[in-house]
């Protein structure tokens, strides 16, 4: 077919649209920002490739000042965009993560995980996982990643994201729990960012529906057209991956701290909200903590960095990282900052 009769397939507003020819057309995220080593920013960044077979890589960021005798914490963080646009090397993401790091002297890994549709989950979620067990793998110092053995602390390790990225955070933490992530390795918490979640109920579908099912009538009840799309293979409803409520396995999440970060605004507001009520109804031992920021829309702090709200939630999920919860001599539980 001639590309240039070709009928739009499908259409997410206003990011996404796949043609009938097959193509597909992203119409944010595609920008490339070089890797800097000493850059201006006070920050540094490299890249590499994780897994040739598939085309995982990764961005990695270390501050520039970095003394060798103190080990920073470790962040994999997995970018959003519906699972289907975007990646750690488009300006958004790599401004953003670069700001992340400055203002939170960490280190941070910004994984690059295959795209849908040409790519149905799960192989992001396959991609993240090996992405991880990467980066953790450096633990004992043998890594093929000089800045990981030599300056991230594997006691601290992190997973945040947002909005799909915030979703694979979750997931992970999940797998890590019953998977473990080896005996040199502790995952501390988890950020998630205005993250993507299913439904409430398979007859909830409220302000979401022209959204986040792309303005298309139902495929599958109490199923977002967007999510089907990006995973054809779903059970539905109660696929775990995106109903935490469905997962028996909620509470070995594998981590000692959740930080749910919602704005008023987002049509996804509810949904994490959902998730953080979930999560304290479960089983799990941990410490969840619930952030919502007034007057905003969906990943707000990507569009406006600059602005005091944007700010005001990078120094929240700057402090969830840097405190860390240790018991001092009487079993007193005391909160210590690390910047």
């Amino acid at each position: 077919m001639d590309s240039t009769t070709a009928e739009v397939l499908y259409f997410f507003p206003p990011f996404l649209r796949v043609y009938t020819d097959g193509r597909v057309e992203r119409l944010t995220g595609t920008d490339v920002v070089p890797p800097s080593i000493n850059s201006e920013t006070g920050v540094s960044t490299k890249d590499v490739v994780i897994a040739p077979e598939t085309g995982v890589s990764a961005r990695l960021f270390k501050p520039i000042s970095v003394n060798p005798e103190k080990r920073l914490p470790l962040l994999v963080y997995f970018h959003g965009g519906g699972f289907s646009l975007c990646s750690p090397y488009c300006s958004m993401y790599h401004n953003y993560i670069t700001s992340l790091v400055l203002a939170g002297q960490i280190i941070a890994v910004s994984v690059d995980y295959r795209l849908a549709p040409e790519n149905p989950l799960p192989a992001a979620y396959e991609d993240s996982w090996t992405a991880l067990q990467w980066a953790v793998s450096h633990f004992n110092g043998q890594g093929s990643e000089p800045w990981l053995n030599d300056h991230a602390d594997f006691r601290r390790v992190f997973l945040a994201g947002d909005s799909a990225g915030g979703n694979i955070s979750h997931n992970l933490a999940v797998q890590a729990g019953v998977d473990a992530l080896g005996s040199g390795v502790k995952l501390r918490g988890i950020c998630l960012i205005h993250p993507y979640f299913g439904r409430k109920s398979e007859h909830d579908v409220g302000k979401v529906d022209g959204n986040i099912s792309g303005g298309r009538p139902e495929e599958m009840p109490g199923v977002d057209n967007r999510w089907l799309y990006v995973c054809p293979t779903t059970s539905g409803f109660n696929d775990r991956r995106m109903n935490p409520a469905a997962d028996e396995r909620l509470w070995r999440l594998g981590c000692d701290k959740v930080l749910v970060c919602v704005a008023e605004k987002d049509v996804l507001r509810e949904r994490g909200w959902f998730y953080y009520e979930t999560l304290g109804k479960s089983r799990w031992n941990g410490e969840a903590v619930i952030m919502e920021t007034e007057g905003e829309k969906h990943v707000f702090h990507l569009f406006e960095p600059s602005s005091e709200r944007a700010v005001n939630l990078m120094t929240r999920i700057v402090s969830f990282i840097n405190q860390e919860f240790v018991e001092d001599g009487a079993g007193l539980g005391l909160l210590l900052n690390h910047y």
